[in-house]
């Protein structure tokens, strides 16, 4: 009887204060949370976990050594998913990289990544600036992953000791010496013999998931493999 008083309640409430779809504002129906389901099955996701030598990893090849490397969904300009990840960075919606990352999660735990891990870092944020967002859109993500994949996400471990410029409009260079001596690893006895997956929530150049991976390599972690909301092509 309780819980049937808590529905009529919640659809109650709804009829007032309807919710909506980040990626295309319609109404979302009973049981949808954050992304409707018409939209999740729309996004341009990558695929990539299924091909070891994708695009995301065959950027990344070379410059730092990963065990995997992969992203959710393909980024492009005045798109959907550009539109859910300015929701998520500026508009104050924690909830979406929490989702996201609880369905990414999902996929991945299904193809046995869960295996391949044991710890998920988020690119860290400034202190400054996580402050006046309120909480770090990267880790966000990773609480989603953390979920479904049942390994701890961790946002102490690697911090950024630098406020850097935005990456916006840099280029590729100029990325990576904003961000080539901006982190630092709080608390590297938490990284031995472990498998690390470093998260984002855009990789462009690659130059800010470099420098990370380098770091906690340098730390003494077993490994390290990528994973992102979205990946963009338009920062080579």
């Amino acid at each position: 009887m309780k819980f049937f008083a808590t529905e009529i309640f919640t659809d109650f409430i709804s009829l007032f204060y309807p919710q909506y779809c980040f990626a295309c504002d319609q109404g979302l129906a009973k049981g949808e949370e954050t992304v409707c389901s018409a939209c999740m099955l729309e996004l341009p996701r990558t695929h990539y976990h299924t091909d070891p030598e994708n695009a995301l990893m065959n950027r990344l090849q070379g410059r730092v050594p990963l065990q995997f490397a992969v992203a959710f969904f393909l980024f492009r300009k005045r798109g959907k998913v550009q539109r859910l990840l300015h929701q998520l960075k500026y508009n104050n919606h924690p909830e979406i990289g929490d989702t996201l990352g609880q369905v990414y999660g999902e996929e991945l735990r299904q193809h046995y990544f869960d295996q391949k891990i044991d710890l998920i870092i988020p690119v860290p944020l400034h202190a400054s600036r996580k402050r006046k967002r309120g909480y770090n859109q990267s880790a966000e993500f990773g609480k989603g992953l953390s979920k479904s994949l049942n390994k701890p996400c961790q946002e102490d471990v690697l911090v950024r000791i630098t406020k850097t410029e935005t990456q916006t409009k840099k280029t590729k260079l100029r990325r990576w010496q904003n961000v080539s001596e901006v982190f630092h690893v709080a608390k590297p006895d938490q990284l031995h013999h472990q498998n690390v997956l470093l998260i984002d929530d855009v990789i462009t150049t690659g130059a800010t998931i470099e420098a990370c991976a380098q770091m906690l390599l340098e730390a003494g972690c077993k490994s390290v493999s990528i994973a992102s909301i979205a990946y963009t092509d338009e920062g080579k």
